[in-house]
């Protein structure tokens, strides 16, 4: 029955065709029950597989050697799981806000699309599979961001989807190079596929594949956002819908950090580039990432696009947990792909119940907005003390690894300079949010309409279950950072 690991990665592909030819023909409730009930089945068979042990299924050869291969180990789970989640909740929260929208059945069309290249990423056991399913990631979601199809979603679109060809076309010229350096004698069952450690030959050339090495993970590093590879985030997120929105900085970025570990710890191996030139520019790279993103997110006035620099900035806290090469800061860096990816669905979704409620898109026009929304700014506060990780919130877990980690981990300046700019992020990200939180609750322009606006529960209920979220895991994170722990045996 390993055949089975392919069926949360079809179940969404089915619904998604499903609607491409019956959309048209469904009333609106139909459509929705439809596509929640593909999205919920594809979220069933995902937890599934979470509960039973590492298996493995090879689907066919691509050409010698290359097959189509899946396997479920830990940090498939990790991912997969939250994938998951995130999507039922973001496609519930998405039926009210498309309410007024043109073809909804293509919005949900391509989010289930997106999902089941989502789930193969999460689940391939090969770079070359990974790469399939990466690229047809890119492929499902980009229609989604020019939803819209306005001359700036369109635009927006474009941007994204040269971004992301071009960052993947790095990273498929180092597969070729890893490939080439293979140790046969690793293979297990005759396939290369991702083994702790890396698979490379004792004596592969560090002059040739550092570079390469160097080059696909700054490639994979674009669909996380890192500088220089940072422009299609500002630019997609203000015109793609809210939910869409939500799961481009909560969980597409985090197939970005996937496929940097799969690359770093399962095919080259964290020793290979430990102390080189690679490990200090990689470093350098996200850890101005993060302090530049925390200041634009500062600077930015629209609400969504603020949102979207501070995923610029709060990814790359991920980026840098794994560029210093430390158990601890690793621990702290899959943490944060976790309570990042829930906090950002939370302030995204918030964002957009403010927009489909009042029309609102400007921070300067949030003034007094608590007393008409007060539930849903509520959660945005509760999200934004957990962004600048404020215990007992979830990021202060993650951050206090990532801390701990980098000043554990013994790379020069690094060890030092990492904490500093993490401490610098975290006064930014208050200002950025809490400022928000501030002025809805205690601002007076706009006082005089003070009548609630919040009425539907599919907007709400969304909102507060990724709110109690937030709380719970800075409460209790033993569970979630066990599993993290022995998901890295052997990798460092």
């Amino acid at each position: 029955m390993d055949w089975m690991i392919i069926l949360p990665v079809l179940i969404p592909f089915c619904g998604a065709l499903y609607l491409l030819f019956c959309g048209r023909r469904f009333t609106k409730p139909a459509m929705r029950i439809c596509t929640v009930s593909f999205v919920l089945a594809a979220g069933l068979m995902t937890l599934a597989l979470i509960l039973k042990d590492t298996t493995e299924w090879t689907a066919f050869e691509l050409m010698p050697k290359l097959p189509l291969y899946f396997r479920v180990d830990g940090i498939a789970k990790l991912f997969a799981g939250l994938t998951a989640s995130m999507w039922l909740v973001s496609t519930v929260f998405s039926f009210k806000y498309m309410d007024h929208q043109e073809k909804e059945y293509r919005y949900q069309m391509f989010s289930m699309l997106a999902l089941g290249a989502l789930l193969g990423v999460c689940f391939s056991g090969n770079l070359i599979t990974t790469y399939l399913f990466y690229e047809l990631m890119t492929l499902a979601t980009f229609p989604i961001v020019m939803h819209e199809q306005t001359k700036e979603a369109i635009s927006a679109g474009m941007t994204y989807l040269f971004y992301s060809v071009a960052g993947a076309f790095l990273g498929l010229v180092g597969i070729f190079f890893l490939y080439a350096n293979a140790d046969e004698a690793v293979r297990p069952g005759g396939i290369l596929g991702y083994i702790p450690g890396g698979f490379l030959k004792a004596d592969a050339s560090k002059e040739v594949l550092l570079p390469v090495v160097f080059l696909m993970l700054l490639g994979f590093a674009c669909k996380a956002g890192m500088f220089p590879l940072h422009g299609w985030l500002p630019k997609a997120h203000p015109v793609a819908p809210a939910p869409a929105s939500a799961l481009l900085s909560g969980n597409i970025t985090k197939m970005g950090v996937l496929f940097i570990l799969r690359v770093l710890f399962y095919s080259v191996g964290a020793d290979f580039i430990k102390g080189t030139w690679v490990q200090t520019v990689l470093l350098t790279l996200s850890v101005i990432t993060v302090f530049l993103g925390s200041l634009l997110a500062y600077r930015e006035k629209i609400f969504k696009k603020r949102l979207a620099y501070s995923t610029v900035s709060q990814v790359s806290y991920c980026l840098t947990g794994i560029f210093l090469l430390s158990e601890t800061a690793l621990v702290g860096a899959l943490l944060h792909v976790v309570f990042h990816s829930i906090i950002k669905n939370l302030l995204f979704l918030c964002a957009g119940a403010v927009i489909v409620r009042t029309g609102r898109t400007r921070i300067d026009e949030l003034t007094g907005i608590g007393r008409k929304m007060p539930v849903t700014m509520w959660c945005f506060t509760i999200a934004g003390l957990a962004l600048v990780g404020i215990p007992p919130m979830n990021a202060f877990v993650s951050k206090w690894y990532l801390a701990t980690g980098a000043l554990s981990a013994g790379v020069p300046v690094f060890s030092y300079l990492a904490p500093v700019v993490l401490l610098l992020s975290a006064l930014l990200t208050a200002g950025y949010l809490l400022t928000v939180s501030a002025a809805a609750f205690f601002g007076h322009e706009g006082a005089k309409d003070t009548k609630n606006c919040e009425k539907s529960g599919l907007l709400l209920v969304p909102l507060v279950i990724l709110a109690v979220a937030c709380v719970m895991f800075g409460i209790l994170p033993n569970g979630l950072t066990n599993f993290i722990t022995e998901c890295l045996t052997g990798l460092l």
